[in-house]
């Protein structure tokens, strides 16, 4: 008898604790898991919880399985915002003006801020803060980079990504400030010696593929053509074997400044292709970084702390001569 009524009772203390409660939600929605740069993101994501795996809250990352897929992004932005556990969001957006309207529909009551990619500044109000690279800065040191390189100006093509994409239009926007000396211009029409040869800028929809077969067109249509601005590294880091067939027969031009090619990101094989003289400069983000910081900085925002606004990570720049030293360690 007494041993049932010991069974008894401890069966009534299993089922009055329940399940172990599960852990808040810091969730992190990225434009795609297709590209290296969102899983280095991933990556500090994790650290951070392996550094705190006694906290009530937890990092979790996520996206669409494809960067071009910016619907799929806003929907799970949605889905993830109706969660109870969800107690604070970074978004990176793909799509600026649709994510702005995925949220102002949700109307969420926890915090959102926005990593790597901003909102438009119209939309600035419905985030708390952004953490990520200054985009303009970088665009603005790739333009110099491309300027130093050829003083003189020339005939240039900017390689973009998805023309909704808010941090790539101000990196290409820093880039031609840089190039012209004036602020603003929309295109470059003989501005500090500088031209945008027709079809550009091109967009990518972050398609290392499609950038290469892009810079192969607009070169063959412009056999005059002076300069690449890419102003995300997917030619280098998605595709590239085709990068560096393109530009292998090059290499003699951008040695001599003959030809420039300023790009963003120092990710992949990126730095590879530096040291191999097949890229002038590039202008690297820190996405470890970012993803590392989100966790703490959306926690903050969580218990009400005063946040900066925006939170800026630093940038790395690397040239054939620097390779070995050019990556923050």
């Amino acid at each position: 008898m007494r041993k049932s009524l010991l069974l008894a009772a401890a069966a009534v203390m299993a089922l009055g604790a329940g399940p172990a409660l599960a852990k808040k939600q810091l969730v992190i929605v990225v434009k795609g898991l297709d590209n290296p740069f969102f899983e280095a993101i991933n990556q500090g994501c994790q650290k951070w919880n392996k550094e705190n795996a006694s906290s009530e809250y937890e990092c979790f990352y996520t996206g669409p399985a494809s960067t071009s897929d910016e619907a799929g992004e806003a929907q799970i932005v949605q889905d993830m915002l109706s969660k109870p556990d969800t107690v604070a969001m970074a978004i990176s957006p793909s799509n600026a003006p649709l994510i702005a309207q995925t949220i102002k529909s949700a109307n969420p009551t926890i915090p959102i801020m926005t990593i790597d990619a901003d909102l438009a500044k119209e939309d600035a109000g419905l985030r708390k803060t952004y953490l990520g690279t200054d985009n303009y800065l970088m665009g603005f040191k790739i333009g110099e980079y491309i300027k130093n390189g050829k003083p003189n100006g020339g005939k240039i093509c900017t390689i973009e990504g998805n023309p909704a994409a808010d941090n790539i239009l101000r990196r290409a926007q820093g880039m031609r400030d840089a190039l012209s000396g004036k602020e603003g211009l929309a295109a470059l029409a003989g501005e500090g010696g500088w031209t945008e040869v027709a079809g550009c800028p091109v967009f990518t929809n972050d398609d290392g593929a499609k950038g290469v077969q892009a810079m192969t067109d607009i070169l063959a249509a412009n056999p005059d053509l002076d300069a690449f601005g890419i102003m995300g590294g997917w030619p280098l880091f998605g595709a590239p074997q085709p990068y560096r067939d393109l530009f292998k027969p090059m290499a003699d031009k951008i040695a001599k400044n003959e030809f420039v090619i300023g790009a963003a990101d120092t990710i992949g094989d990126e730095v590879a292709i530096a040291s191999e003289g097949l890229v002038t400069a590039l202008v690297g983000q820190r996405p470890f970084e970012m993803g590392y910081k989100a966790p703490s900085v959306m926690i903050d925002l969580i218990e009400g702390k005063t946040v900066a606004d925006p939170v800026f990570t630093g940038l790395d720049e690397c040239t054939k001569d620097t390779v070995d030293t050019c990556i923050q360690k």
